[in-house]
């Protein structure tokens, strides 16, 4: 067990150390092409971040078995992660910005592109929206073609995010891999960029890996590990990324780089589980949507309509998993 708990300690030291480099690198990746936070945040970020979570329902669709219920898997992991990045992400997000309140130039205010986070919310709910209405339309051919507009509809907003002026990116600080050049070289930014990501894909998988052998020597149940333990292993990358942005008061990018997953998520990734899949959602399933929707519309409204997020909000949506891991135990042990 102590040799468990040493892997676990230097996975986890491996998925910060990679979200430390390509938060760096990342941000130096957008400032040499020109592309703006929104792209940086919401695109590159969201997406190169959402690869240990997205490794599991691609796992679990295409090599598991249908004997260990690999396809209930899949699809509650692919419906799963949106609602964990709402609820913990922006939790952990909120809490970031509270505890280094002291060193950011607005304290705990959560300071962000309204018209970038706006989209981002909205994009989301059409596309979470989209993907629960698949299950209950009659016949595969209206399935595949829900999975098609969702692919279509995040090209679409890949194109308007990367064209929109959602400001640029800010001061970086020198490349981790070449600290003593003021503007570092292309090749050197693309090899922390892989470097960095290879560590948060290892670390992660490593991590859940022996995460799930260690629950089952102390004796957590099944149903405990995959509601619980690995969605929050999983999307350590995220939160991590975010709390670096925060702590350097970047919160456009912060947010961005969990609303762009969320959207990533919805769109692409629920494609697959659509057309590879039965696509029948549990009961519980369906509750987590419900709750990650109530999650979205109400930041939607906070940021609409009082033009703020803060940083409280934030971490009110922690309440809201907390709420769902509750009721789902309650109602497996009655």
């Amino acid at each position: 067990m102590t040799y468990l708990g040493g892997l676990l300690i230097f996975n986890l030291l491996l998925i910060l150390g990679g979200a430390l480099t390509f938060t760096n690198a990342v941000e130096w990746f957008g400032r040499r092409f020109g592309f703006n936070q929104g792209a940086v945040g919401s695109i590159f970020a969201a997406v190169g971040t959402a690869l240990p979570e997205t490794m599991v329902p691609v796992i679990a669709i295409f090599f598991g078995s249908q004997t260990d219920h690999s396809t209930e898997i899949g699809i509650g992991a692919i419906l799963g992660a949106p609602f964990m990045l709402i609820t913990i992400g922006f939790m952990v997000t909120g809490t970031a910005s509270v505890l280094f309140s002291r060193r950011r130039t607005f304290g705990s205010e959560v300071v962000l592109e309204r018209g970038l986070f706006l989209r981002d919310i909205k994009s989301f709910l059409l596309f979470y929206t989209l993907s629960y209405l698949a299950a209950f339309v009659p016949h595969s051919f209206m399935q595949r073609s829900i999975a098609l507009i969702l692919v279509f509809g995040y090209l679409i907003y890949v194109y308007k995010t990367v064209n929109e002026d959602s400001g640029e990116i800010g001061e970086v600080d020198p490349l981790i891999f070449t600290p003593q050049r003021t503007i570092p070289r292309i090749r050197a930014i693309l090899l922390q960029l892989i470097i960095s990501l290879l560590m948060i894909v290892v670390g992660a998988k490593y991590f859940v890996a022996n995460l799930t052998q260690l629950a089952h020597l102390i004796g957590i149940s099944p149903m405990a590990l995959s509601l619980v333990i690995t969605p929050i292993a999983t999307e350590l990358p995220e939160k991590f990324n975010s709390v670096v942005w925060m702590r350097s008061g970047k919160d456009t990018l912060a947010l961005g780089n969990i609303t762009g997953a969320m959207v990533f998520q919805s769109s692409v990734i629920t494609s697959i589980g659509i057309i590879f899949t039965s696509w029948r959602l549990s009961t519980d399933v369906v509750l987590s949507g419900i709750l990650a929707f109530f999650a979205a519309v109400a930041a939607l409204f906070l940021v609409n309509f009082r033009r703020r997020l803060s940083a409280w909000t934030l971490i009110f949506n922690g309440c809201i998993y907390i709420f769902y891991l509750i009721y789902i135990f309650n109602r497996r042990i009655a």
